[in-house]
């Protein structure tokens, strides 16, 4: 991404809330994110991604 921190979304993993800029523990927070939109459907994303890991992992498996 070519926004600096102060310009990029994260989620918030304790609070549920969409923040700009780093203003959480980095433990805390997950991103960085391109628009609050983005932010806002971070835990949509991550499930995805865990699931398509999670599948490919199963795929190679065989």
């Amino acid at each position: 991404m070519s926004q600096d921190t102060e310009h990029q979304y994260w989620y918030n993993m304790r609070t549920g809330a969409v923040e700009q800029g780093m203003q959480s523990p980095s433990a805390d927070r997950v991103g960085p994110f391109a628009t609050r939109d983005e932010a806002e459907h971070a835990l949509e994303k991550l499930r995805a991604n865990s699931a398509k890991w999670a599948a490919e992992e199963a795929e190679d498996d065989r």
